[in-house]
């Protein structure tokens, strides 16, 4: 893929020669100059231990990207995503704070 092709949230494919076995689905959470960070979200089993001991992240060349698809037996990673939401005081709190 070229760096112009590359947007931050896009789902790309992708290899890694040096870290993982097979190839991985990660999400684009930063553009480099020639490369670009990924989240990594569906892998290959095989890649298990090498995929948590990069906290699910990876670096990789553009020259390694390509657009996604759905791969046969992938693992989804699962994402730390959390969310907050306020909490409506109720009244009985509301009575004790007066007090």
């Amino acid at each position: 893929m070229k760096k112009a092709d590359v947007k931050v949230g896009a789902i790309v494919g992708a290899k890694s020669e040096e870290e993982l076995k097979k190839p991985f689905l990660g999400k684009v959470e930063k553009i480099y100059e020639n490369s670009a960070l990924l989240a990594i979200t569906s892998y290959d089993p095989v890649d298990a231990s090498a995929i948590s001991d990069l906290n699910n992240k990876i670096v990789v060349n553009f020259q390694n990207l390509k657009a996604a698809r759905a791969a046969k037996n992938i693992k989804t990673a699962s994402t730390n995503e959390v969310k907050v939401e306020k909490v409506a005081k109720t009244k009985k709190a509301d009575k004790d704070s007066k007090k």
